[in-house]
């Protein structure tokens, strides 16, 4: 029996929650602008937090804000721009609804990786970013997003 989908897009004012101040976070899926869900098949999706700084293996790096209730996922290496989104639990995972750059919308699911426990740290220089969160590393530069499991 196939799984469902997630549910729609909140409609209204919706009150997210922040990002967790430490996490790895495996994608399970993506819906853009509206469309079907699509779950990660053959790829990983790796997105990691360390305080305020993220990586996401796509090859987006920076730091994160909250209003209170959207966060921003401000992108200081690799790609261009900042998405903002709405977060909140779903048991374990975490639901984003949110806008890319190019002003199209997002909907992903986000599962806790297993071995986040240990070292955390974010590491910058000149045109790249690193992030550990235990097991999980993401590298972030002009070029790509790389991630290791240790």
């Amino acid at each position: 029996m196939p799984e469902p989908g997630p549910e729609p897009e909140p409609v209204g004012e919706v009150r997210g929650v922040p990002v967790p101040e430490r996490g790895a976070w495996l994608r399970r899926g993506i819906s853009r602008n509206g469309g079907p869900f699509v779950e990660d098949r053959g790829t990983e999706v790796v997105w990691l937090q360390a305080g305020s700084y993220y990586a996401d293996s796509r090859g987006f790096a920076g730091t994160t804000s909250f209003d209170g209730s959207q966060v921003r996922f401000h992108h200081l290496t690799g790609e261009p721009g900042d998405d903002t989104g709405t977060l909140r639990r779903d048991g374990e995972n975490l639901v984003e609804w949110g806008t890319n750059p190019d002003g199209g919308t997002f909907l992903e699911i986000w599962t806790p990786l297993p071995g986040a426990d240990g070292v955390t740290g974010s590491w910058s220089g000149p045109d790249h970013h690193v992030v550990r969160v235990g097991r999980h590393v993401v590298h972030v530069d002009s070029r790509a997003g790389t991630y290791w499991r240790l």
